[in-house]
């Protein structure tokens, strides 16, 4: 992933913020949103792009633009330091492949266990039935 040619195809966008900041917040244009369009990108491969829009699907629009935000602080730089760090995190969570399960067997102690509770069990129902004379 080169991270150079993702930062120039980033685009960003200034509001007003909220959160604190007082009367700052009214006048100053500290929130940053980051809009990325997968669709357009030239930096991931077709399989990529497909694992990327499975893992992102829900953040996705429906033109398969990524808008992600940041207000916390009231410098809109550090705004936007911090939503291109979540942008990254995101796209690296995205395509890093599941790990492949590894078969176990149970162990012995918990086949005692399982077996114990399931005779709890049958006991506890055998003492409910009306005695036999």
């Amino acid at each position: 992933m080169d991270k150079e040619l993702l930062h120039n195809e980033l685009t960003f966008k200034a509001s007003r913020s909220s959160g604190p900041g007082g009367q700052h917040v009214n006048k100053t244009s500290t929130r940053i949103e980051l809009y990325w369009s997968l669709k357009d990108s030239l930096v991931f491969s077709e399989d990529q792009k497909i694992r990327l829009r499975e893992k992102l699907h829900n953040r996705l629009t429906k033109e398969q633009i990524l808008i992600l935000s940041s207000g916390r602080t009231r410098s809109q730089l550090k705004n936007k330091e911090q939503v291109i760090k979540r942008f990254f995190e995101l796209l690296e969570e995205a395509l890093t492949p599941p790990k492949k399960r590894k078969k176990s067997k149970p162990t012995y102690a918990s086949k005692v266990k399982r077996l114990q509770s399931k005779k709890q069990h049958s006991e506890k129902k055998a003492s409910r039935k009306k005695p036999d004379f």
